[in-house]
């Protein structure tokens, strides 16, 4: 029998683990022994906790999870060394004769995990050069030049992510196509038995549910946690320092924002964040949309 593979997708903040244990759950009740792997990039991180989310040992009911606290802060995680990862992870459950349960909100993570997803070529010298040039000139600079060379892409593409301004130019340089920072126009499933349920909280609900939830990492120990994380390098990470609530937790540290100013810009990029998720998710053909608190029983249907 072909194992299936279940993703769980959707905004932040839409109780997407709190669904990934219950359909574990449900699926070990039936015989079959179901593990989760993380399609989150931040959860990758050792010690970024609190503001991500990340359910605690005791917090995951005894099911294994697979690819969380698997980068140091200081190591950078990108898409295309997560991807194989993940499906080994992912055939790592099939092998032990159970199903997987994808689970995340960082979009280009998933796709690149479900869908027949192929990365254009890296040149290092010209990524060092490019990421130099970020840092002198900005991110605005580089994006004025990929509108001017690829506006497709450009659109896209967030214009404060540097990272990913970086990434689309260096592959404008070498000549080839970039993948536009989005799905191909007709993916294709990797996995042939492969179940998509996405989240959906109604807007005016997910702005409160997000509000709340960067109050509650503040109240939590963020700032101190990501004082310990500032003791083992989060600073000198090129990915985990530019997180959402991670960097204004560090200005607020540095005296550069206020807690008030810290929180305020946090709850923005994080609705932000969520809109862009939503957008993402949106468009993924085959999609089984679900609310928050249905249960397992909703998508085993």
């Amino acid at each position: 029998m072909t194992r299936r593979l279940w993703a769980i997708v959707g905004a932040t903040g839409t109780g997407k683990s709190d669904l990934a244990l219950d359909l574990a759950e449900s699926l070990r009740a039936q015989g079959n022994p179901a593990e989760i792997v993380n399609a989150d990039a931040m959860q990758l991180y050792r010690g970024m906790d609190i503001g991500t989310a990340k359910l605690s040992e005791g917090e995951r009911r005894g099911i294994p999870h697979h690819l969380f606290d698997v980068r140091e802060v200081t190591e950078e995680a990108a898409v295309a060394w997560y991807q194989p990862l993940a499906r080994a992870a992912i055939a790592g459950v099939h092998a032990r004769g159970g199903d997987a349960i994808l689970v995340g909100g960082s979009g280009l993570y998933v796709s690149s995990v479900i869908f027949d997803f192929r990365f254009p070529p890296r040149d290092a010298a010209l990524r060092a050069e490019l990421e130099a040039e970020l840092e002198e000139r900005g991110a605005g600079a580089l994006f004025a030049r990929l509108q001017s060379l690829d506006p497709v892409t450009a659109a896209k593409v967030d214009p404060k992510n540097g990272r990913r301004i970086v990434r689309a130019l260096e592959v404008l340089a070498q000549g080839a196509a970039t993948h536009g920072a989005a799905l191909p126009d007709a993916p294709l499933l990797w996995h042939p038995d492969t179940r998509i349920i996405g989240l959906h909280v109604e807007r005016p609900e997910l702005v409160e549910r997000l509000d709340r939830r960067v109050e509650r990492m503040w109240a939590d120990g963020l700032v101190d946690e990501v004082r310990g994380l500032r003791e083992h390098g989060l600073e000198d990470g090129v990915t985990a320092r530019r997180a959402i609530g991670y960097a204004q937790a560090l200005a607020e540290l540095d005296g550069r924002m206020s807690q008030a100013e810290a929180i305020a810009e946090t709850q923005a990029l994080t609705r932000r964040y969520a809109r862009r998720q939503v957008s993402w998710f949106k468009r993924y053909p085959g999609i089984r949309w679900s609310e928050p608190g249905a249960g397992a029983g909703s998508v085993l249907d």
